[in-house]
């Protein structure tokens, strides 16, 4: 199997707003995805399609090649999610929910659960009542990367966690893919997008704008330019592929689309110092959704 998620036009709409608006999504297998909007831009609506929750409108949908609507229980024998703020069963340890959720997905590694227990530094014989948001989420988080799930989806999984138990997640999500299986992360924390995915997706609207790997994007978006000039430079801000342009005197931070042009108007001004670099994954995000429509609210 070439991709494990192929999503193609789909639509899904309640009542009058249309969430997902012809929505195309591809994920390879063994890749890492990473999936970025902001509220509202359709993310959480194309998860829950994709996890059977939801029915799309129109459109055909494919997880592990299977129908995640009309195959569900097939389809979720086979992934593990973890939503942004994990519920546990209060009476319950956290390692009695662990093993719970294992039994509910076919069962459990018992050493690598154990081994994430670790690593992850929870105490699975206290009652879940008593966890802060924290551990909840370390509790999410192994149990889906306990069990053989071939697709992981995760949806703002990090949320409560530290540093470094943030940088364990890192490393666990990299042997994942190490080891073949795939994995759908949104987030909004781009660095940690920008440290684990192999491809990115920004969705405005309730479609995919753009789509691909860092350097992909990179490579048609935006320049990032910060120059010192001998002299105030004129209005920036008018030359053709200049965006957010900030001027401090004769300092000057902006990014362009269109280097040639700009470089001209900044040589006029005398250029002391110039620095030129590739676009950050923020970069890239802010101009997808510098004049984003309204349209999506879920």
């Amino acid at each position: 199997m070439t991709n494990a998620v192929e999503m193609q036009q789909i639509t899904k709409a309640f009542g009058r707003v249309r969430a997902l608006d012809g929505l195309d999504l591809t994920l390879e297998t063994g890749s890492v995805h990473g999936l970025l909007g902001p509220n509202g831009a359709g993310k959480s609506t194309t998860i829950r399609v994709l996890l059977g929750m939801l029915h799309a409108d129109s459109g055909t949908v494919r997880v592990l090649g299977q129908d995640p609507w009309t195959e569900a229980p097939q389809v979720r024998r086979r992934l593990s999610y973890v939503p942004g703020d994990v519920s546990l069963w209060p009476n319950l340890t956290g390692g009695e929910v662990i093993d719970l959720l294992a039994k509910m997905h076919g069962g459990e590694d018992r050493a690598r659960r154990d081994a994430l227990i670790a690593r992850f530094e929870l105490d699975p014989t206290r009652r879940s009542r008593t966890y802060s948001k924290g551990n909840r989420q370390k509790v999410g988080l192994i149990s889906a990367l306990s069990v053989t799930a071939e697709l992981l989806i995760l949806d703002e999984p990090t949320s409560g966690l530290d540093p470094l138990m943030e940088d364990v997640f890192k490393q666990c999500v990299i042997e994942a893919r190490d080891e073949g299986r795939t994995v759908l992360l949104s987030s909004h924390i781009l660095s940690e997008v920008e440290q684990l995915c192999d491809r990115v997706s920004i969705v405005r609207a309730g479609r995919v704008v753009e789509t691909g790997t860092l350097a992909d994007l990179r490579g048609h978006a935006t320049t990032v330019v910060t120059a010192t000039l001998s002299r105030p430079p004129g209005d920036l801000a008018a030359i053709p592929g200049v965006e957010r342009a900030t001027v401090d005197g004769t300092r000057v931070e902006l990014t362009t689309t269109r280097f040639d042009e700009l470089m001209t108007t900044l040589a006029s001004s005398g250029i002391e110092t110039l620095t030129v670099a590739p676009p950050t994954l923020e970069d890239l995000f802010l101009h997808y959704y510098d004049q984003a429509p309204a349209g999506a609210t879920a």
